[in-house]
């Protein structure tokens, strides 16, 4: 079994629909022997989510909770199937992790052709580090044509280990996407998209798929300091570049 580093999708208090602070998300993260969590709130569409204010006060926070990193991010909201996000240009570059995924309240569920092409343009958005929770079985997409976008445009594909109980056909349509990039050669980053503290690093059932399938230990970011540290500087740089 793989082990993993750094939880890449969190949520707080920020957020109504979660139920921790920052500072108990790190303590739980430093028992479980993490380095490090990605601060990953929803954009502002969302209902119940933190406006622009809570994205723009980021410097206030601590490099360090708990000997526990802290990586300042976001999970910004699809908001149509053209692509267009619920953060601006300017917020975006500022951060350290950006995931962009597909929630009904804010988008709902269209064809297979439609997500396809939601994706699609996402990858072409340099301010974009991650696809999030692409296993979700109510935005199913031709996943070929996307996975080849996204290693043309190095992004990284989220294996969400909360999605594997809560939206369904999430275990098999990750198995399938997950075997795409071990063919492309296109990495991963391991969540638990917790939204209470006991669940940071709930890596069960994500890490159980890939185990099944022998995906490769290097392709997955935050299974090593160094390659998800590295990782996080590099797609950092490129946005602040993408934007200058």
């Amino acid at each position: 079994m793989y082990k993993i580093i750094a939880d890449t999708h969190t949520h707080t208090v920020a957020c109504d629909h979660a139920y921790s602070t920052l500072s108990e998300n790190a303590g739980a993260a430093r028992e479980k022997g993490l380095d490090a969590i990605v601060m990953t709130e929803h954009g502002p569409a969302m209902p119940g989510a933190s406006t622009w204010m809570h994205f723009s006060n980021f410097d206030i926070i601590p490099r360090e909770i708990c000997g526990v990193a802290i990586i300042k991010g976001a999970e910004v909201n699809i908001m149509d199937y053209d692509g267009a996000l619920d953060l601006d240009a300017a917020m975006l570059a500022r951060m350290e992790w950006v995931i962009a995924s597909m929630h009904t309240p804010t988008l709902l569920p269209g064809t297979r052709e439609q997500h396809t092409n939601a994706w699609l343009k996402i990858t072409e958005n340099p301010l974009v580090d991650v696809l999030g929770h692409t296993g979700d079985g109510r935005y199913e997409f031709f996943h070929e044509p996307v996975l080849k976008a996204v290693k043309e445009t190095g992004k990284v594909i989220e294996i969400n280990s909360h999605s594997f109980r809560v939206r369904k056909g999430s275990g098999v349509n990750c198995r399938d996407i997950a075997l795409l990039c071990e063919k492309l050669e296109i990495p991963v980053v391991v969540s638990s998209d917790a939204h209470y503290a006991d669940t940071i690093g709930d890596f069960e059932l994500a890490l159980q798929m890939l185990s099944e399938i022998s995906f490769p230990e290097r392709l997955i970011l935050n299974a090593d300091k160094d390659r998800f540290f590295a990782a996080v500087e590099a797609r950092k740089a490129y946005r602040l570049g993408a934007v200058t």
